[in-house]
């Protein structure tokens, strides 16, 4: 008869053999880490500061290209120079743009470095359309409706008309112009000024001298009262024996018609049927 033993075995105790680092020294280790870093970065930096103060980088010159029209070098050299300062790389292009911008008849500059030492910029210009403001301003408007100032006597062609009214609304009012000058046209008159009033209404005058009262609203408000006068004062001057030109003010704003004064001819009321 056999027998069977069964033999129990304790498990041995894990030994810790992981060494605990104390915390100044951990703290000494990252010191260390951060110094050798930051000499490192403090090497890198130095040497990029030397490098970019080179002599190479120094800037000498401008290219400037687009629209020169009313400047030349020296106009442009005496309101830039003294604002450019750094080289090619520490250069504020934009201080340079303003730079550039507060020129008289400058609208937009736009500037880029061109390697090694220079600045390349491309100027556009105002296109005066009109003249702004009351007579003895020398403000105009561009052909973005954009109010500006310079000198008007550098225009070679001065004959533009005069709009005026609040800065605010120069882009409105330039619209409104541009509406009613072909429609004047048809009539075989020049619109010479356009205003809008502090109360908010549009009145017109023609080379002719004729004060056209146009009423408040927008371009189509506007035009659709203009498109009386155009289609019916041919045949009303006619009747009354004179001609268009002879217009010395209109009143547009009336619901259903106009009140026109002719040279010679007393005040009319034409009705409109609708």
């Amino acid at each position: 008869m056999s027998s069977r033993y069964t033999t129990h075995m304790r498990p041995r105790p894990e030994v810790n053999t992981s060494v605990v680092v104390p915390l100044d020294v951990k703290l000494m280790h990252m010191a260390a880490s951060f110094m050798i870093v930051g000499l490192v970065v403090a090497a890198l930096v130095s040497g990029m500061w030397a490098l970019v103060q080179l002599p190479v980088f120094a800037l000498t010159g401008i290219t400037v290209r687009g629209d020169v029209e009313h400047n030349n070098e020296v106009t442009l050299r005496a309101n830039v120079a003294t604002k450019l300062t750094g080289n090619f790389f520490t250069a504020d292009l934009t201080r340079v743009r303003q730079a550039f911008e507060s020129v008289p008849w400058i609208r937009l500059a736009s500037v880029q470095r061109e390697f090694p030492n220079r600045l390349h910029v491309t100027l556009q210009e105002h296109k005066p359309v009109a003249y702004w403001g009351e007579d003895r301003e020398s403000r105009m408007l561009n052909s973005y409706g954009e109010v500006f100032e310079a000198n008007v006597a550098d225009l070679e062609d001065d004959k533009m008309p005069r709009l005026s009214g609040p800065d605010s609304q120069s882009q409105q009012v330039l619209a409104m112009y541009l509406a009613l000058a072909p429609a004047f046209k048809e009539l075989t008159m020049s619109l010479d000024s356009l205003a809008l009033t502090d109360r908010g209404s549009w009145r017109a005058k023609l080379a002719q001298g004729a004060v056209i009262e146009l009423g408040r609203g927008n371009v189509e408000d506007v035009m659709v009262r203009m498109q009386r006068l155009s289609k019916t004062v041919t045949q009303v001057t006619q009747r009354l024996g004179r001609k268009v030109s002879a217009m010395e003010s209109v009143d547009l704003r009336h619901d259903n018609g106009y009140a026109l004064r002719l040279r010679g001819v007393s005040t009319q009321d034409v009705s409109i049927k609708r």
